[in-house]
C-alpha cells in the first residue's frame, strides 16, 4: 500500500529497527555491569616532571615493548625495500612517460 492510500492517524511513522517486545533489551543493572570505571589520576600541577624521574620512567616503558623476533625483523625490512622498490617503479614510470609526453608536445 503506498502512503497516499493509508489511513492518516496524525502521527508520523518510526522509521528504524523498532523493538518487537516494547521493553528495553538491557536493564540497568547490566549496564551498571558493563560501565567502565575509571581511576582517578594523580593531579599533576606542573608540566612534565622532573629531569631525575626521565631515566626511571623510560625504562619502565621499555619493558612494556613487544620487541619482534630477527625472523620477523626480516621479514619487515624484506616487506620495505619490496615496497620501496615498486614505489620507485611507479615513479620512475610516470616521469618516464610524463617525459615523454612533455617532449612529443615540444618538439617541432
Amino acid at each position: 500500500m503506498s502512503d497516499e492510500k493509508q489511513p492518516s492517524t496524525g502521527a508520523p511513522r518510526p522509521t528504524g529497527k523498532r523493538q518487537l517486545s516494547g521493553a528495553a533489551t538491557t536493564s540497568t543493572g547490566s549496564y551498571t555491569d558493563k560501565r567502565v570505571v575509571r581511576v582517578e589520576d594523580k593531579k599533576e600541577d606542573s608540566f612534565g616532571g622532573s629531569v631525575g624521574s626521565f631515566p626511571g620512567e623510560v625504562a619502565s616503558e621499555l619493558k612494556k615493548v613487544v620487541w619482534p623476533t630477527g625472523k620477523e625483523m626480516v621479514q619487515y625490512v624484506l616487506v620495505t625495500f619490496a615496497f620501496l622498490i615498486v614505489l620507485t617503479a611507479l615513479v620512475w614510470g610516470v616521469d618516464a612517460l610524463t617525459g615523454l609526453g612533455v617532449e612529443a608536445i615540444l618538439a617541432p
